[in-house]
């Protein structure tokens, strides 16, 4: 009997996804079949989307494991219906290197001054040469696979880059802190803050006014991790004070984010529309076929979500 793999996400992403999955499929040389639609008791596999509007595992009661095509799992991780192995989108390089791109692009664009230069065409003749990398310190909240991809690019461009996590981590090129009082440290020591935490109990609202105030004076925030891990408040207030002299985000609380809300209309902050990295299906369909091949194989599946931890 072929191994059932069910694709469970918005109907646009299947066009997109299934020449690639077929194909890392194939590469596996299992026997298969993969679908869009099957009886519940019938599927082994579940190619997950949080937002494709399943929502009750329950029926689901041969499924071996639900593999999520992100790599945020804090909208399903709680779901009580689902007691299969929860696997959460790592390793897929596309994502990664579009996440070094856009954090390595807007670091740059704030330790250059760009936005200075740029948006100052106005026939003033603004002097001054930007620091070096090397007397521009940079540190990362989060040193998960992304994370520590970041901060190792940035490592490389001259940037003296401290990152911090939960649980002791050893990152070559990046000063790796750990704890509360490693998070004081890296704070402190931030020039140019990057936020690629994970969202979880843990973390949300982990850059409060608490927190803020220990960045030095004229910090820059940049969180393309989740929009929670900011308080808007605390943020737009240290905004408006110059405590902070920018924050760019690319997530939000609610998106799309509303027209209506400060953050567009504020001159320290700029917007992208949650662009800076995602799933690449070429990689990703790797990344699912190489978990169900191991999962069939009866070898441990990798990026095993700790529903205690939210990650």
């Amino acid at each position: 009997m072929p191994t059932t793999v069910l694709f469970s996400a918005r109907s646009e992403r299947w066009d997109q996804y299934a020449p690639h999955l077929t194909a890392a499929l194939d590469a596996t040389g299992l026997d298969y079949r993969l679908v869009t639609e099957a009886a519940a008791e019938e599927v082994d596999y579940i190619i997950y989307a949080p937002n494709s509007g399943l929502d009750d595992f329950t029926p689901y009661t041969r499924c071996k494991a639900v593999l999520n095509l992100w790599a945020g799992v804090e909208d399903v991780v709680q779901n009580p219906t689902l007691t299969q192995p929860l696997a959460r989108m790592v390793d897929d390089e596309g994502l990664t290197q579009g996440m070094v791109e856009w954090v390595a692009g807007h670091v740059l664009r704030h330790h250059l001054g760009t936005d200075r230069h740029v948006m100052g065409q106005d026939g003033v003749w603004r002097t001054g040469a930007p620091p070096l990398a090397t007397e521009r310190p940079v540190t990362v909240l989060g040193l998960g696979a992304l994370g520590k991809a970041c901060g190792q690019a940035l490592a490389r461009l001259g940037f003296p880059v401290t990152g911090w996590s939960r649980s002791p981590k050893q990152v070559d090129g990046v000063e790796a802190l750990h704890g509360e009082e490693g998070l004081r440290d890296a704070l402190a020591r931030a020039r140019i803050l990057v936020l690629l935490l994970p969202l979880t109990a843990a973390t949300e609202n982990l850059l409060d006014a608490r927190r803020i105030a220990r960045l030095p004076e004229g910090a820059v925030v940049i969180n393309p991790g989740r929009g929670a891990l900011v308080d808007d408040d605390a943020l737009i207030d240290a905004l408006d004070r110059g405590r902070l002299a920018h924050a760019t985000l690319d997530v939000f609380r609610t998106e799309p984010l509303p027209p209506e809300h400060p953050f567009w209309a504020h001159p320290k902050v700029t917007v992208t529309p949650h662009i800076a990295s995602e799933t690449r299906p070429a990689s990703a369909a790797r990344v699912i076929a190489e978990n169900i091949r191991r999962g069939e194989a009866g070898e441990p599946l990798l990026h095993l979500v700790d529903r205690a931890l939210g990650y």
